[in-house]
């Protein structure tokens, strides 16, 4: 009997400093990676969003951008024709590089790039996916852009898709943008489409 309880003795002894070993080295662990975390912080040019509070602004932007379709100089190219016997174009694939302007003629002044592919992606009407980056290159916006993506019914008007994210001024960005067909002057070689953005950003 007093054997057995001089081995449970020894046992809870022993087990004592091995919990404060553990204990000591969780805190030396935790320690390490606060002083890490906190010098990326201090050290990157991008402020993370937990150090952003009621910072976020609201801007509205108003553009068109021009799909030209001539042979001569095209903005917009099929790079994979319909597959098959397939309605409303299912399948194919476009690549763009669009002027954006200020006004809907293709002489207003230029402000960036509508760059991006869509494609047909519906059997029951000529809607698209789109993958669209809005390259700014003059105004306030120069070197900054916006990443839009969804779906885009193009036979209807009021069109609305995501914003999603951009670099620069838009970093962190979110909102939607209404895409409108500028059927008063637009014609076969050259579509006029007018947008109107909104974004949230930090």
């Amino acid at each position: 009997m007093l054997a057995n309880f001089k081995h449970t003795s020894y046992k809870v002894t022993m087990a004592v400093p091995i919990a404060c070993l553990c204990l000591f080295s969780l805190a030396l662990i935790s320690t390490h990676f606060t002083t890490t975390n906190g010098a990326f912080s201090h050290q990157s040019h991008i402020n993370l969003p937990s150090e952003n509070h009621n910072t976020q602004k609201l801007i509205h932007l108003h553009f068109y951008y021009h799909d030209i379709r001539n042979n001569k100089n095209p903005t917009i190219v099929q790079v994979v024709p319909v597959p098959g016997n397939f309605p409303y174009g299912f399948g194919s694939i476009f690549m763009m590089d669009d002027a954006m302007t200020e006004g809907p003629d293709l002489s207003s002044k230029h402000i960036g790039r509508a760059q991006g592919l869509f494609g047909f992606a519906s059997l029951q009407d000529f809607g698209m996916v789109r993958l669209n980056n809005f390259a700014f290159t003059d105004g306030i916006y120069a070197g900054s852009t916006l990443s839009m993506l969804g779906r885009n019914p193009i036979a209807e008007q009021n069109r609305e898709m995501p914003i999603v994210g951009g670099t620069g001024v838009f970093r962190f960005a979110t909102g939607y943008a209404i895409a409108n067909d500028v059927k008063s002057i637009s014609t076969v070689e050259h579509f006029v489409v007018e947008y109107n953005i909104t974004v949230r950003v930090p």
